[in-house]
C-alpha cells in the first residue's frame, strides 16, 4: 500500500467510505476555492496598478523606502555618513512589447497569492485534518494561525531586509564607471516577489519541525547529526530559488534558512522534553 491509499482510507470515515474518485472531487473544490480567493485579489492588484507598483514593488528601488529612511536616521545618530543611501545608479527599462502587460498579471498573481495564504492553507488543512489521528490533530493544531505568521514574517523580512540590500548592492554594482546599470523590469519584479515568496515559504520550517517532533518523525539528534548535510541542502536550495545566480543574493537567503534549521532543533529538543511531562500526567 503506497502513502496515498493509506492517506485516502485514513480519510474515510466509518459511516460513509469514499471512493478514490470522490477524494479526489473534494480536493478538486478545496484547490478550486483557493484559486477563486487568489483570482479575487489578483484582480484587485491589477485594478490598482499604483498600489501594485508604486507603492509595493518599486519601493525598495527608492531612497525614501523605509529601509533606507531608517539607515539615514542611524547615519545621522552615529555620523556614519556611508549608511544614508543618497540615490540609486540604475533605472529601469522595458525592451519588450508587451512585457508590461505580462509582467503586470504575474505580479497581480503573486500578490494574490501572498494576501490570500491563510485562505489556500485553511482549505489544505481542511482536506488533510480527517486523515489524521486525534494525537496528530492535537499536535498540528493552530497549523494555520502559526503558518500564516510564519509565512508573513518571512515576507515581511524579505520585502524590508533582503530585496533592499540585494537591489541596492546588485543595482550599484559596477565593473567600470563607463558601463550605466539598465536594470530590465522584469528582472527587477522577479526579484522582488521571487525573494519575497520563497522566504515565506522557507519560514514554514519551524512550524514543519514542530509538527514532525510532536508525532515522533523528527528528533534534535537527529536533526543535530545532519548539520553538514543540512547546510549543502540549504546552499543548494538557496541557488534554486533566487532568481539571480549572484552568490550574494544567495547568501542573504541562506543564512537565515540555516538559522531557521537551528531553530528546529531548539523546538524538537523543548517537544521532547514535553512528552515525558505529559505522557506522566
Amino acid at each position: 500500500m503506497n502513502l496515498l491509499d493509506k492517506f485516502l482510507r485514513r480519510r474515510t470515515s466509518a459511516e460513509a467510505e469514499m471512493s478514490f474518485l470522490e477524494h479526489l472531487e473534494e480536493l478538486r473544490w478545496h484547490l478550486l476555492r483557493s484559486l477563486m480567493a487568489v483570482l479575487a485579489l489578483a484582480v484587485f492588484f491589477f485594478i490598482n496598478k499604483r498600489l501594485l507598483f508604486d507603492v509595493i514593488l518599486l519601493g525598495p528601488q527608492r531612497e525614501e523606502f523605509w529601509t533606507f529612511r531608517q539607515m539615514c536616521r542611524l547615519a545621522h545618530a552615529t555620523g556614519l555618513s556611508g549608511l544614508c543611501v543618497k540615490d540609486f545608479s540604475f533605472t529601469l527599462t522595458n525592451i519588450q512589447l508587451a512585457a508590461q502587460f505580462m509582467i503586470h498579471l504575474k505580479a497581480a498573481f503573486v500578490l494574490g497569492l501572498v494576501l490570500s495564504f491563510p485562505y489556500v492553507l485553511w482549505e489544505l488543512w481542511r482536506f488533510v485534518e480527517p486523515a489524521l489521528y486525534p494525537s496528530e490533530r492535537r499536535a498540528a493544531s493552530g497549523v494555520v494561525l502559526m503558518g500564516s505568521l510564519l509565512f508573513y514574517g518571512g515576507v515581511l523580512f524579505a520585502y524590508f531586509l533582503v530585496v533592499p540590500f540585494t537591489v541596492l548592492f546588485l543595482g550599484e554594482y559596477q565593473v567600470s564607471s563607463a558601463i550605466a546599470n539598465q536594470i530590465n523590469l522584469s528582472s527587477y519584479i522577479g526579484t522582488v516577489t521571487g525573494l519575497c515568496f520563497a522566504t515565506g515559504l522557507m519560514f514554514e520550517f519551524p512550524m514543519v519541525i514542530y509538527v514532525l517532533a510532536r508525532i515522533g518523525v523528527a528528533t534534535h539528534e537527529l536533526l543535530a547529526e545532519y548539520r553538514r548535510v543540512a547546510v549543502v541542502v540549504v546552499l543548494l536550495l538557496a541557488a534554486m530559488i533566487t532568481p539571480s545566480p549572484d552568490i550574494f543574493s544567495q547568501l542573504l537567503v541562506a543564512l537565515p534558512l540555516y538559522g531557521l534549521y537551528e531553530v528546529g532543533i531548539i523546538i524538537s529538543r523543548r517537544v521532547s522534553r514535553m512528552e515525558p511531562e505529559t505522557s506522566g500526567a
